[in-house]
């Protein structure tokens, strides 16, 4: 299992639009872990701080305090956790590395009444983390599966990014290697929503440039430390960023990439002027990619003016 903040393989998740739905209820509703002063058997998904300790719920705590064990990606970081709020609830470690052998030992310990806790380090596990299978193979089993839902960097870097929330695509982590990640972004950049992707502090220049050269002159936002002392918030084009961290930062990343606007139709001349650039330090095939999608044109449109530019140079 991985936290929302560590760097793990990329993931796309698509989130849907519009606003919450709210229940007619009288009064607020009472989970499992409440109906009888205890945690009923099952499993627990819950959310915990992206960095303030003080973000924790009052639920969340709760039920970590009434669960049997708690499954943890590190036992160190969420001891300290525990610890902060004086909870002394048994771990056990359950990541992406053992997660395949110690998933029946977990699911044994559900069918023996056992209220389980997941977490992980930072956030809300199952976000840009492969947990699902644990609560795919517990609903399966037939056990109750519980969302304890709480911090969250996707959602706090959409709260206070200044960018339309009313459609967004979670990208998770780009790969690492600089060709892979300009073929994810390129998939990208014909959504008419706003991006959001989490990138390591070491890649975030290299990252940001490649966005500029895929996506071209978007608006956009790197929130880095959410929710700790630094917390920063900078925006500009992807382009200023990228030239902004000519040293990696220290922390968690989340970069946050307006729509494209509506644009009149592409010139040939902006399509030879893009590809002069693009072709200057990538193959051919690199640029006919990066040109169509920061173009919008037709990849053959851009294919045949690569051609031409290539036999005039030769």
């Amino acid at each position: 299992m991985c936290a929302e903040s560590r760097s793990v393989p990329p993931s796309s998740v698509s989130v849907s639009a519009g606003t919450e739905a709210t229940r007619g209820d009288a009064a607020p509703q009472a989970g499992p872990e409440t109906a009888a002063g205890a945690l009923a058997p099952g499993l627990y998904v819950v959310a915990t701080p992206i960095g303030n300790l003080r973000d924790i719920t009052l639920r969340a705590r709760d039920t970590l305090a009434g669960a049997d064990l708690v499954l943890c990606e590190d036992t160190r970081v969420t001891g300290k956790l525990l610890g902060a709020y004086g909870l002394d609830t048994p771990t056990l470690s359950y990541h992406e590395h053992n997660a395949e052998s110690r998933r029946p030992e977990v699911l044994a310990r559900l069918a023996e009444g056992a209220a389980v806790a997941l977490v992980a380090d930072a956030g809300t596990p199952l976000v840009s983390d492969p947990g699902y299978k644990l609560v795919r193979a517990a609903r399966e089993a037939g056990h109750p599966v519980t969302p304890i839902p709480g911090p969250s960097a996707l959602l706090a870097g959409m709260m206070a990014a200044g960018l339309p929330s009313d459609r967004f695509f979670f990208q998770g982590f780009l790969p690492a290697k600089r060709k892979a990640r300009r073929d994810a972004l390129a998939e990208l950049a014909p959504l008419s929503a706003t991006l959001v992707i989490y990138e390591s502090p070491r890649r975030l220049a290299a990252s940001l440039a490649d966005m500029a050269a895929v996506l071209g002159a978007r608006e956009a936002v790197v929130a880095r430390e959410l929710t700790k002392r630094f917390e920063e918030w900078r925006r500009g084009t992807l382009a200023e960023l990228a030239a902004a961290y000519t040293e990696p930062p220290k922390g968690e990343v989340v970069v946050l990439i307006a729509p494209p606007a509506a644009a009149p139709p592409v010139t040939d001349a902006e399509i030879d002027a893009r590809l002069g650039e693009a072709m200057a330090t990538d193959t051919l095939r690199d640029a006919v990619d990066a040109v169509t999608a920061a173009t919008g044109a037709a990849r053959k449109r851009v294919y045949r003016r690569a051609l031409g530019r290539k036999a005039d140079r030769e």
